[in-house]
């Protein structure tokens, strides 16, 4: 992409984290911005922050496992701003947990925001791109998926959340290859992030009550809580130098955009792995430690 300024961005789970600091950029880029959340009040506060600095703002609540709530978001867009040029579909939760002790809530809660979400971002956003592609030789435009790490590489305790973000990987690799069909105008990436503070392990504030959001942790799930607790606040790299990289993969038309680029070498392990065929590695090589924690408390009585 060119040129940002003067352009429409629609980014999702635009409250806090990566979607936040996207946001911020887009507007230093001169964008308009619309911001889409599923937490009020933050969503008040980013739109807040955006207007106050001049920039040309629309926020929106959004649940995006509601695909009626996403054409509404995408009729509201055009109505204020147009055909948007870069669609961010970002919004995420997190839940970890032994595969089998997976309630069908964990399950339809986690694949419904983030598979479901990307899957009706996808579905009601590209139309209308390609649309306006087909009517103006000039137009640019952009789809970045959020994914993970996890949808490239499997780590144990976190079943319905990998299964998610591989979903994610192998929805948008699909999306960036029948994109490339039809038009040069519209390119796509997927965002591969590891561990970064971003506020996801604390999403299970944002569950609505019919998908479990009151239902009692198991002992797998409070143990991969604190894990996930401690890794992230660890983390080196923020979600505003995530963000950045994302504007530039946009602008390179780069597909694959990573957080923590010597990650991926756990993902050649996983590959060899099936290439071999071997059974799976043991994720915890590098640090033996974290896997033996693992396993003690897992294995520890009541």
């Amino acid at each position: 992409m060119k040129s940002f300024r003067g352009r429409t961005a629609v980014i999702t789970g635009a409250g806090s984290g990566f979607g936040l600091e996207a946001s911020r950029i887009a507007a230093r880029e001169g964008m308009h911005v619309v911001l889409a959340d599923v937490q009020q009040d933050a969503l008040d506060k980013a739109v807040a922050e955006l207007t106050a600095q001049g920039a040309q703002v629309l926020g929106y609540r959004l649940d995006v496992a509601k695909a009626a709530q996403v054409q509404a978001l995408a009729d509201a867009v055009l109505e204020r701003f147009g055909t948007p040029h870069i669609v961010f579909n970002n919004a995420g939760v997190g839940a970890g947990g032994l595969i089998w002790e997976n309630s069908l809530a964990d399950w339809e809660w986690v694949l419904g925001v983030n598979l479901m979400g990307v899957v009706h971002g996808v579905r009601t956003f590209t139309p209308l791109m390609l649309a306006a592609a087909g009517a103006d030789p000039d137009y640019e435009g952009h789809i970045v998926n959020t994914a993970s790490m996890a949808g490239l590489v499997n780590m144990p305790n976190m079943g319905v959340y990998n299964v998610s973000k591989h979903a994610v990987v192998s929805l948008s690799e699909t999306l960036f290859q029948d994109l490339a069909l039809v038009t040069g105008q519209i390119g796509a990436s997927v965002l591969c992030p590891f561990y970064v503070p971003t506020g996801i392990q604390a999403s299970e504030r944002n569950r609505p009550a019919e998908l479990g959001a009151n239902a009692a942790p198991t002992r797998s799930q409070l143990v991969q809580k604190a894990m996930i607790d401690k890794a992230v606040g660890a983390g080196k790299v923020s979600a505003a130098q995530v963000a950045q990289n994302v504007f530039d993969a946009i602008a390179a038309r780069r597909f694959y955009i990573y957080s923590h680029p010597k990650a991926v070498a756990s993902v050649v392990t996983r590959l060899e792995d099936v290439v071999q065929p071997r059974n799976p590695s043991d994720p915890f090589a590098a640090r033996p430690e974290i896997g033996a924690a693992l396993r003690a408390a897992l294995r520890k009585a009541d």
